[in-house]
């Protein structure tokens, strides 16, 4: 192997900077896109990532050039040591970051503040409380609004993640877009995607087009302003005028970003997945308790990264159930 090439640039040319981490599979909801209703088995204790080996795997990427981290679950903030494994990667040169359903993260505003914390995720996926209660399979709507309010309080960058369902949510478009306007937020609309066990079909999904439509009925061309996407950005970005948030929308299914993907994912049992559609895994955590490098694995998994959507570049592929149902659940994939 040569050392002179960069191991975290695929076959395509493109460099991964960029890695999520999930701390732990299990999670303080049951969103009905995430995880199935009757569950799903777990990976012992023993097969997870302790603290150690989070920052030991972490360091070896940014030693490789990840300059971003973003830790996920399953819920992370549900993991007992999650103050060490923040205080352990505040040490290394990376931004970052956290995605959270909101329930308890009151507790960790300071833990948080302190590791250099600064942008956090919520998922929320409703502003009405019967049907917050019905996805979630959880009556904590209350909680997670109050606490999205005090993010914003405290002077968090806070992203609102919304994963539209069309018959569901998708009336709720502009109650989300006008959140922004006394909150400076970025409301993100997400494609619903195929996983394992979360009934997909794409009559459920409400696609870039339909939510621009929404948009635009609801507000003048002259309000409505396209924002500049960041390099490597998933979304595409908008903002009514006079409002102090944004809104965006994440077309992963219609508008896939696959070109500009600078995105690695550590599964919490420590695999390494190249891409979210991947259904293929490369086993990290057993080489590294071998006490063996993990670089060529890193490497070669990154090289056996698609262009597009693990494989799936057509509509019609995505709709094949056989090509996703190999995939986890998003639960275990690490949100």
């Amino acid at each position: 192997m040569t050392h002179n090439k960069n191991i975290l640039q695929d076959s395509h040319g493109r460099d991964h900077a960029y890695l999520r981490i999930s701390l732990i599979e299990r999670c303080n909801l049951r969103c009905s896109y995430c995880m199935p209703e009757e569950g799903v088995p777990l990976s012992p204790k023993s097969h997870l990532m302790t603290y150690e080996e989070i920052y030991e795997i972490a360091k070896t990427f940014v030693k490789h050039g990840v300059t971003k981290i973003r830790l996920t679950g399953g819920e992370p903030l549900i993991r007992k040591d999650i103050p060490v494994i923040l205080e352990k990667l505040a040490t290394l040169p990376v931004e970052l970051s956290i995605t959270s359903n909101a329930v308890i993260i009151d507790k960790f505003m300071d833990v948080l503040k302190v590791n250099g914390v600064k942008k956090i995720n919520i998922s929320l996926d409703s502003l009405d409380r019967e049907k917050f209660k019905h996805i979630t399979r959880r009556d904590q709507f209350d909680i997670v609004y109050k606490n999205l309010l005090l993010l914003v309080e405290k002077d968090f960058h806070v992203k609102v993640n919304v994963v539209l369902m069309k018959g569901f949510n998708d009336n709720e478009i502009i109650d989300f877009i006008n959140l922004t306007e006394n909150l400076p937020i970025s409301v993100r609309f997400i494609e619903f995607m195929p996983f394992d066990g979360n009934k997909w079909d794409m009559g459920k999904m409400v696609s870039y087009a339909e939510v621009m439509e929404y948009v635009n009925a609801s507000f003048s061309k002259v309000q409505i302003e396209r924002l500049q996407d960041a390099a490597n950005d998933t979304s595409k970005n908008y903002k009514i005028l006079g409002y102090k948030g944004s809104f965006a929308i994440i077309s992963s299914v219609t508008n896939p970003f696959c070109d500009s993907c600078n995105r690695l994912r550590l599964t919490a049992n420590g695999q390494l997945k190249n891409c979210l559609f991947s259904s293929t895994e490369s086993d990290l955590l057993t080489t590294l308790r071998e006490g063996k490098p993990i670089e060529p694995i890193i490497q070669k998994a990154v090289l056996a990264k698609l262009k597009i959507r693990g494989g799936m570049d057509t509509l019609e592929k995505l709709q094949e159930p056989k090509l996703h149902t190999n995939n986890r659940t998003m639960i275990t994939i690490g949100g």
